[in-house]
């Protein structure tokens, strides 16, 4: 299908009494939902299942993998640290960091569950877009503890003599890295202006 094609097939509303509660993108195609909340106000009833589907993908594939996959980090950091701690590679610091990161990942993804999302779910409103902004600084701050999260890791880059748990340990900081961004992505660049940008 073509860009135009899509488009133009994005833009029609399904036929029928029941079409708009079957009309669902698939959540993972993130470039379908975007070409469509682009093409829709928030106060459209398609609109608001197109967000509200991408409001419930990134609770499940993001936030609650998040809050899964950093207490195995910390652990893994822990261990590494202890066993590891006259090597002069050891990863000092990784443990706290990643600590302080989970921290602050849980009480802004509480912010965006109790607060954000529930009012993106009624189509926004004239709190909106303040509380994208405060979302968005929080997330500038996020890159930062990343970019840090790097450094302490020499790019998840294990020594060559390293054991399994250290190899574990940087495939996993890994993974938080790529999905914490790809998260911010989704909302920054796909969720987010649907609602800013309608106000």
């Amino acid at each position: 299908m073509t860009e135009n094609a899509q488009i133009s097939a994005l833009s029609r509303t399904p036929a029928g009494p029941d079409s708009a509660a079957r009309f669902i993108l698939d959540p993972a195609d993130t470039s379908a939902i975007e070409a469509y909340l682009v093409l829709h106000a928030p106060g459209d009833t398609e609109a608001a299942q197109q967000a509200g589907a991408l409001i419930d993908h990134i609770l499940t594939r993001y936030h609650q993998v998040h809050m899964e996959d950093f207490p195995q980090a910390i652990a893994l950091a822990r261990k590494v640290e202890a066993v590891h701690v006259a090597d002069a590679e050891c990863p000092d610091g990784l443990a706290d960091h990643l600590a302080l990161m989970a921290d602050e990942l849980a009480g802004h993804q509480r912010k965006e569950e109790m607060a954000l999302f529930p009012m993106m779910r009624h189509g926004g409103g004239p709190m909106v877009r303040i509380a994208i902004a405060r979302m968005q600084a929080e997330h500038r701050d996020v890159v930062e503890q990343l970019t840090r999260l790097a450094v302490i890791t020499k790019d998840f880059t294990p020594p060559q003599e390293a054991c399994r748990t250290w190899r574990a340990l940087d495939q996993l900081c890994r993974k938080i890295d790529r999905e914490l961004r790809e998260h911010m992505r989704l909302e920054d660049a796909i969720l987010f202006p649907h609602f800013a940008g309608a106000l």
